[in-house]
């Protein structure tokens, strides 16, 4: 017997690139089903919940929906709240006045969790409901995805900044320093690889919070790659810790800021950028350095978007609604590469997801621990999209010279 309510369906954390397009994969799919008798988006994620602040988007016509897919941010607006024990069941409470059936939230770690926790809560009062925590995050970090919506248009955007900045550094030779966004998880700082064409392209480094951060190595891999190429570029992600698992912005500052999780306020600020650079100046002899943090750029630049990103996104939102009315299951959405390059979509324990953090792993980083390897970039090429730019070079030869001796 089909389960016969409303859907809601909200969205969490920081926003991507691609969001709409799984919010909108998921109104369209469930206006489908006659046994769904409204569509609610939530303002504001689970505090619209709360607040009971929902627009009815069963009566949003089609096309502006397909419009509204396109473009970054959050649509339906989004929140930093962190729900616990007591915050889900008003959620519940919420969703049971309204005759929900059917619970989509768009998110990440703590959002998978927050999907969890109401589903317990419907499980306790014996309430017939199906909950799906739809992937969402540019730092790629939920475990049992082999990468998840959001991220590959992020990794193309710091592909293609780093192409630039390789290619002014080589114009005006000095140190380069980028700092990327990623707490934990190193993937979207390594993506600045794909920005090498030349044997001597930058970034020459990239550091990562997978591995121990030590300033003296830094100094040590900056002079060396500066004496081999006349100048440097680095890729830096703002997680980098030091040998204790201490994050290196607690070590360079004085006052650290924290967000709404209680977590070291790592973006939003260009003090490691700034930090690093100041370290270069007093350390080395380089005279020409300069730093930049790429902040809310990266996830929400509209000329830089994947069409691979766009795709997948969309169909993990409609493989959401399928999942929970159609086959009346509760769960996470994954994406399981199949091919190179095809994937596929399981839906997978709430629990096997929640609150957990997927890192690198060993065999994308490089021995020294300050680069990538080869399977990292087979990794990322194809999740980046059609149509990424290359930088080429004059190949034109020399003219021999008649005034001066070579």
């Amino acid at each position: 017997m089909a389960l016969e309510g409303k859907v809601v369906v909200a969205q969490g954390g920081g926003p991507t690139a691609v969001i709409n397009q799984s919010l909108v994969g998921v109104v369209l799919e469930s206006r489908k089903f006659p046994q769904v008798t409204r569509v609610y988006g939530a303002l504001h994620g689970v505090q619209g919940i709360v607040n009971e602040d929902f627009l009815d988007l069963t009566q949003e016509t089609t096309n502006n929906l397909e419009h509204v897919a396109i473009p970054p941010n959050s649509r339906m607006l989004s929140t930093r709240i962190k729900p616990d024990k007591a915050y889900c069941r008003e959620i519940f409470k919420v969703l049971r006045a309204h005759h929900a059936r059917y619970f989509f939230y768009i998110g990440g770690n703590d959002s998978s969790d927050t999907v969890r926790i109401v589903n317990q809560e419907a499980l306790k009062a014996n309430y017939d409901f199906r909950a799906i925590h739809i992937p969402k995050t540019i730092d790629n970090d939920l475990v049992l995805n082999d990468h998840t919506p959001g991220y590959g248009s992020a990794a193309r955007f710091v592909a293609e900044a780093f192409m630039g900045a390789n290619l002014d550094n080589r114009s005006l030779p000095g140190v380069y320093i980028g700092i990327v966004m990623g707490r934990h998880a190193g993937f979207l700082t390594a993506a600045a690889s794909i920005s090498q064409k030349y044997p001597d392209d930058g970034p020459h480094l990239i550091y990562l919070p997978e591995r121990a951060f030590s300033l003296e190595k830094f100094t040590a891999d900056v002079i060396e790659a500066y004496d081999r190429y006349g100048r440097c570029v680095i890729a830096v992600s703002e997680g980098i810790c030091d040998a204790n698992r201490l994050p290196v912005m607690t070590k360079l500052v004085k006052e650290i800021e924290k967000d709404a999780h209680g977590n070291v306020q790592l973006s939003g600020t260009g003090a490691l950028g700034d930090l690093l650079s100041q370290h270069l100046i007093k350390t080395t002899k380089i005279g020409r350095i300069r730093s930049d943090t790429f902040g809310y750029l990266q996830r929400s630049y509209i000329g830089s978007v994947s069409d691979v990103d766009q795709n997948e996104a969309r169909e993990v939102g409609e493989k959401a609604a399928q999942f929970a009315i159609w086959h009346d299951k509760d769960g996470s959405i994954t994406i399981r590469r199949t091919g190179y390059y095809s994937v596929d979509y399981k839906l997978v324990n709430l629990a096997e997801v929640a609150g957990k953090t997927r890192i690198m792993p060993d065999e994308f980083i490089n021995s020294a621990g300050n680069h990538v390897t080869d399977k990292f970039i087979h990794y990322v090429r194809p999740l980046l999209g059609s149509g990424l730019p290359q930088a080429h070079r004059i190949r034109a030869p020399r003219v021999q010279k008649i005034l001066k001796d070579d």
